[in-house]
């Protein structure tokens, strides 16, 4: 389903029932579990980033974007595997620093199908540029057996993690082209997050289709 159709069903009625079941985030798992069994998902090397969107009217996870004139908008937090489709999806205020999504957005992946095995739900690396450049996060990652590959400040540019990070730069900018996303009318933040969510999985679909 297009995401640019489903705004009356995804805000209303029983789309708003669904969206408090987190359906969408269930329609994106079984798209996920399905290409996990297919060994389509490479989690050798995973990178997380963030979009900016604009805000038509303030609600809930907006605020003033210090990179957009002070106007209020949202962040999409996303993290892809290494092709880029994308594992978990978080939304924050457009003055949310990124390095406060790293832990949830980690904690959001779900547990996902393998073509062999059990379920995985963690990256065996991480590539983060110079926003996550904080101590406690390294520390964080590397309890949980997650390699980390981030820019530090000062000392190198994110240039050198270019070639890895090409993808998930390249999932942003469809995210930012989807249309229903590329401002947010919405005023509750769950609403949000289900178009958010929903175009994610339609990104994760397309290459099932292939």
């Amino acid at each position: 389903m297009p995401v640019a159709a489903c705004h009356c069903y995804a805000t209303t009625g029983r789309g708003t029932d669904w969206t408090k079941a987190r359906v969408w985030a269930k329609l994106h798992r079984l798209v996920l579990d399905e290409l996990g069994s297919r060994g389509d998902l490479d989690w050798s090397r995973c990178a997380i980033d963030s979009v900016n969107m604009r805000a038509l009217k303030k609600g809930d996870l907006t605020g003033p974007n210090p990179v957009d004139r002070g106007k209020f908008g949202s962040k999409i937090h996303l993290i892809t595997e290494r092709t880029g489709l994308p594992l978990s999806v978080g939304i924050s205020g457009a003055n949310v620093h990124d390095s406060q999504a790293l832990i949830p957005l980690v904690q959001g992946i779900q547990p996902v199908r393998s073509r062999r095995g059990p379920r995985r739900r963690k990256p065996a690396k991480l590539h983060e540029d110079k926003g996550y450049d904080y101590n406690h996060l390294r520390r964080w990652l590397s309890q949980r057996g997650i390699q980390h590959r981030i820019a530090r400040k000062s000392v190198e540019t994110s240039h050198r993690l270019g070639r890895h990070r090409w993808t998930i730069e390249r999932t942003m900018a469809w995210l930012a082209g989807c249309r229903r996303l590329h401002r947010r009318h919405e005023q509750k933040a769950d609403h949000f997050l289900a178009f958010a969510s929903i175009a994610c999985t339609l990104i994760c679909y397309r290459r099932l289709d292939r």
